[in-house]
């Protein structure tokens, strides 16, 4: 906590004034990571001037990319050994992304491919399938650029498909 402190410029009781526990500012810094993650994932699938592809893969480089290699390891550790600490964000903040993966696919496939009688039933089941895929890739990859190439590569084949099915 002295750390923490001193590198916000702020004394130790000070920084109990914010935060009462380690536990609170733990959660509070996860907490703000989450969000700045999801606020940048949002912010690449709203912008439709790109391509849907181009969109996909940066999301998921913001949501996944950066949590790959060792670090994959110590978080699914975290999450499973303390469990209490972080309290409902492994859950809710991935359904989050789920959802906002899952609107740009409706939106995107229905432009893109002309699919748009079942276009949410589709885009669930795209959604599902790419974060399946990423979730199996962030444990394989060594590396940021590795998980985004494989990661591209996903994406590609189900793009693919979903084009040559109309």
């Amino acid at each position: 906590m002295e750390d923490v402190a001193r590198a916000a410029g702020i004394s130790r009781p000070g920084l109990y004034f914010y935060f009462a526990s380690k536990p609170d500012l733990f959660r509070a810094a996860v907490t703000h990571t989450l969000d700045g993650d999801i606020a940048a994932a949002e912010r690449s699938l709203a912008d439709t001037d790109r391509p849907l592809r181009d969109r996909l893969i940066d999301a998921f480089d913001h949501w996944t990319g950066r949590y790959v290699g060792p670090m994959t390891k110590d978080v699914a550790i975290l999450i499973e050994n303390s469990p209490e600490l972080l309290g409902p964000m492994p859950t809710e903040y991935p359904v989050r992304f789920a959802r906002m993966l899952t609107d740009a696919l409706s939106a995107g496939i229905a432009a893109d491919t002309g699919i748009a009688a079942d276009s949410e039933g589709a885009a669930s089941d795209v959604a599902q399938t790419l974060l399946s895929t990423a979730n199996g890739i962030k444990h394989q990859a060594s590396t940021r650029e590795e998980f985004l190439a494989r990661m591209a590569i996903g994406i590609d084949l189900l793009l693919l498909a979903l084009n040559r099915s109309t």
